[in-house]
């Protein structure tokens, strides 16, 4: 927009070339007018200042952030995690696998009705992952829907 000062520069030229003054109403309405340009030229000049520091400013935040994602999301692209179909509401719960060998008390739940869809405590046949209630009778939860 520096074409816009260009141009009320030319004006601020034009009439003091003319000898356009304020001794007449018509004097002081140009001078005024070409005033009033001017200011509102340096206003421009100076928002497009500010509008082009936002948008360094602004791509720096972004690539910022997109390194951090980077960083932070990194591991989460490797993690291996294992579906279990809720025997209640049949919603698909995802869960690391880490928490299968896990030492500690695990119990995962289903988000959508609460229904615990896999506990660490309970003994599972090898590889089946089908859990044995008190009884001894096995119940199926698939880790793999469609299985």
């Amino acid at each position: 927009m520096s074409n816009v000062r260009e141009k009320v520069s030319y004006l601020q030229g034009l009439t003091k070339g003319l000898n356009v003054n304020d001794q007449s109403a018509e004097g002081k309405l140009m001078l005024s007018v070409v005033d009033v340009l001017s200011e509102m030229a340096q206003e421009i000049h100076y928002m497009e200042i500010t509008q082009e520091d936002l948008e360094t400013y602004m791509e720096t935040i972004d690539e910022d952030l997109s390194d951090l994602e980077d960083y932070v999301y990194e591991d989460a692209d490797e993690l291996d995690t294992i579906e279990v179909e809720c025997p209640d509401c049949h919603e698909t719960v995802a869960f690391e696998s880490s928490l299968l060998n896990d030492e500690d008390v695990i119990e995962v739940t289903c988000p959508n009705c609460g229904e615990v869809v896999y506990e660490n405590t309970v003994e599972y046949a090898a590889g089946d992952y089908q859990p044995i209630d008190d009884f001894g009778t096995a119940t199926r939860r698939s880790l793999h829907p469609g299985l």
